[in-house]
């Protein structure tokens, strides 16, 4: 088993920054992948970004390119979304998922959530 707990939500103004934070406990030795997702009232839960445990080769959604940067610290089985920019359509409750079983075909852990609130 995993345990996956989320950090750093919160009220920010547009254009500001927030740094999110998942660390991982339990059987961790095995991860292939760590991810975000993101779910907006009313819709569907959507991928953000995501990050190899091993080599650290990083993928991004279309609307966050250039603005987020996904990055882990394996000493620690952390993951981290450094968030700038913000805007007000990031608002969401954010998940991190760590894909420990699937090799790139899901997930298997999630987070509680963290809400991340961006004011316009």
């Amino acid at each position: 088993q995993v345990q996956l707990v989320e950090s750093g939500g919160g009220l920010v103004q547009a254009g500001g920054s927030l740094r999110l934070s998942c660390a991982a406990s339990g059987r961790t030795s095995s991860t292939y992948r760590m991810g975000w997702f993101r779910q907006a009232p009313g819709k569907e839960r959507e991928f953000v970004a995501s990050i190899r445990w091993s080599g650290g080769t990083t993928n991004y959604a279309d609307s966050v390119k250039g603005r987020f940067t996904i990055s882990r610290d394996n000493a620690k089985n952390t993951v981290y979304l450094q968030m700038n920019g913000l805007k007000p359509e990031d608002t969401a409750v954010y998940y991190c998922a760590f894909d420990i079983s699937r090799r790139g075909l899901g997930y298997d852990y999630w987070g509680q959530g963290t809400q991340v609130t961006v004011s316009s």
